[in-house]
């Protein structure tokens, strides 16, 4: 084999063009990563991945302390046997609870009729000044708040869902006809904590923004964290969920009425009071959705406790807010984990080794962002997931059909010089003949066989050399087509002769491999004696000379392996018992018995196991050989 057949390995493997396609392929992928993240596809993969970092990461271990929740259950509903309450009933509620001296009390119920009896009673509760009440934002189609209630102690209770119907967003402003509107938990919250000492302001380095303490709300974009085109009107912060369970102490309002609750359940705590009752239809979807037993919903009351829960952590620094990474990080980002899987596509060479990598590059991946999210910062997770799968997908692709047509083109050079199966070999240890510039040596025993024209220096001198060389090659492709059938491989052409082996390159010293190589040989032999009786029949008829062949057979130990130098390289075998195989071909010339003489050494014999008839010749002294040899003349099956 030629160093040009080297060089061509070579630049198949490892020319920069491969490198070059490899980089637009991974160039093409973070386009398709970057497009679909920026129009909105990967967005629900985005949530999902929201809700899974919301399930993981760890939970406050203890329910909210400055929230008491006053609930209307199904079974408050059946006591009272009425829906709504009567004001009457609430108005004795409100007066049981402002006994207590709690700090504030969100009424998230709709009062804006009167419902009979107690109306007067319930409007003087509403007036007490830690009293807040609901509205809706839109003040045309909406339930407007109760009458007589001045703006500062009104919320909106709207909250915002995302595409999917999940709540992970918290509205603390909105706009209407009528101005500017605070939301239900901020109003709650800003009554709370101006107890505390601690009142609303514009931050300074954000003058936009509002700044709790030393917590500043930062207002949520349309593309903040895995959003990319979210409705992000109003003042919008990330809802940051304290727990799955319980958020706060809960009481049912028929425990309030009958007194069953300590005063110290009450005195200074936020009191939220709204209905938990399945029939009231008032729940929403939650991250916790899928992790909770049937899918259960969250009311809209422990909502709002949340939401305030997040607003006095923040401004009371017990938890940061959510914060997200500025456009140009989150594209730094994403390229990191596409470059990432490029690299692993180009240098996982085996199988295990490419899901080993695909799987940690994907645990690491998934560990940031929950390292990050469990401190407060959303960054996305589907795109550089997708865009690392999808890299790696792309590349290994590639670098599937590049080596499938680097193979074609290699293996059809190869076997100009040599056998399909020795080119194979070649191909699969192509990585060493680049390396040391040729292939070790391989210890094996096969079986070699020589053939041989007799008197071919005769034929030659008669025919013109065109002729003389579409007559031989009829005769040494139909010798090729038997040994290819017979497993053997044709390791060259000797002028008028072949010379083939039965057990390379695969083979090693598996006994019965070695038997089934001898018998191989063998009954090639035989197929080819056949063979040229045909041809001879039909040579004859058409004028060109009728031959005889000899073949000579032994089965030994012999080395496969590259020989020659750099300037060229020939992938052979070598070894005492191919010389004994080419002695047995040219031993006794004189002794033509038939067209075509087979002779096989005894080591040869000793694996026929009695499949085939044979004569013995007797010791011999063969050419170039100290020992004498016994020799077998092959006479059929």
């Amino acid at each position: 084999m030629s160093s040009r057949i080297l060089k061509i390995i070579g630049i198949a493997r490892h020319d920069w063009a491969s490198m070059l396609a490899v980089s637009i392929a991974t160039i093409a992928t973070a386009g398709l990563t970057f497009t679909l993240h920026n129009y909105g596809g990967l967005q629900p993969l985005e949530l999902l991945a929201f809700n899974q970092l919301v399930r993981w990461r760890p939970q406050e271990t203890e329910p909210e302390p400055r929230i008491l929740l006053i609930t209307i259950s199904e079974q408050d509903i059946r006591l009272q046997r009425h829906w709504p309450f009567s004001d009457q009933v609430l108005a004795q509620l409100l007066s049981k609870l402002q006994a207590q001296q709690p700090a504030v009390i969100g009424l998230d119920l709709y009062r804006d009729l009167p419902v009979e009896p107690g109306h007067k009673q319930l409007v003087a509760q509403l007036e007490q000044p830690n009293v807040i009440a609901i509205q809706s934002i839109n003040s045309l189609t909406g339930t407007p708040a109760p009458p007589n209630i001045p703006p500062e102690r009104i919320g909106f209770n709207d909250i915002p869902k995302d595409p999917d119907d999940v709540i992970r967003r918290n509205l603390l402003f909105a706009e209407n006809e009528q101005g500017t509107l605070f939301s239900f938990s901020l109003r709650l919250a800003l009554a709370y904590l101006e107890k505390q000492g601690i009142y609303p302001q514009n931050s300074e380095s954000r003058p936009d923004s509002l700044q709790l303490g030393s917590a500043v709300f930062l207002k949520l974009q349309p593309n903040s964290g895995g959003y990319q085109n979210i409705d992000a009107d109003g003042y919008q912060i990330l809802l940051n969920y304290r727990q799955l369970e319980k958020v706060a102490r809960q009481v049912s309002l028929s425990e309030v009425l009958n007194g069953k609750i300590h005063s110290n359940w009450l005195k200074d705590k936020i009191v939220i009071i709204g209905s938990t009752a399945p029939s009231l239809k008032d729940v929403f979807a939650t991250p916790y959705r899928l992790a909770m037993e049937n899918e259960r919903m969250m009311p809209g009351v422990v909502i709002h406790a949340e939401m305030v829960s997040q607003i006095l952590d923040a401004a009371t620094g017990k938890r940061p807010l959510f914060g997200f990474w500025s456009q140009w990080a989150e594209i730094l980002w994403i390229c990191s984990w596409i470059v990432s899987g490029s690299i692993l596509g180009r240098l996982a060479l085996h199988p295990i080794s490419l899901v080993l990598g695909v799987a940690l590059g994907l645990g690491v991946l998934c560990g940031t962002c929950l390292y990050l999210f469990t401190n407060a910062v959303w960054v996305p997770l589907a795109a550089p997931g997708l865009g690392f799968v999808l890299t790696v997908g792309t590349v290994i692709t590639y670098r599937s059909h590049q080596a499938r047509q680097q193979q074609q083109i290699v293996m059809k050079l190869l076997g100009q010089n040599t056998s399909p199966e020795i080119a194979q070999t070649l191909w699969q240890q192509s990585d060493r003949l680049l390396k040391w510039g040729k292939l070790p040596g391989t210890n094996l025993t096969a079986t070699m066989l020589f053939t041989d024209i007799v008197g071919f220096s005769t034929i030659s001198e008669q025919m013109n050399p065109e002729a003389l060389l579409n007559w031989l090659n009829q005769l040494l492709d139909a010798i090729a087509q038997e040994v290819l059938f017979h497993q053997g491989i044709v390791n060259k052409f000797t002028g008028d002769g072949v010379m083939a082996v039965f057990g390379v390159p695969s083979s090693g010293l598996d006994a019965s491999k070695i038997v089934k190589d001898a018998q191989g040989a063998v009954a090639c032999a035989l197929a080819i004696s056949d063979r040229l009786e045909e041809m001879n029949q039909n040579w004859e008829l058409l004028g060109l000379p009728t031959i005889k062949m000899r073949i000579g057979i032994f089965t030994g130990s012999i080395i496969a392996g590259s020989l020659g130098g750099k300037n060229r390289l020939e992938y052979g075998v070598i070894g005492d018992s191919v010389n004994t195989a080419s002695r047995l071909e040219s031993c006794l010339k004189d002794r033509q018995c038939t067209n075509c003489r087979i002779l096989i050494g005894e080591e040869t014999l000793v694996h026929l196991q009695g499949k085939f008839k044979v004569e013995s010749w007797g010791a011999l002294a063969l050419k170039g050989k100290q020992q004498m040899v016994n020799v077998y003349r092959v006479l059929g099956s």
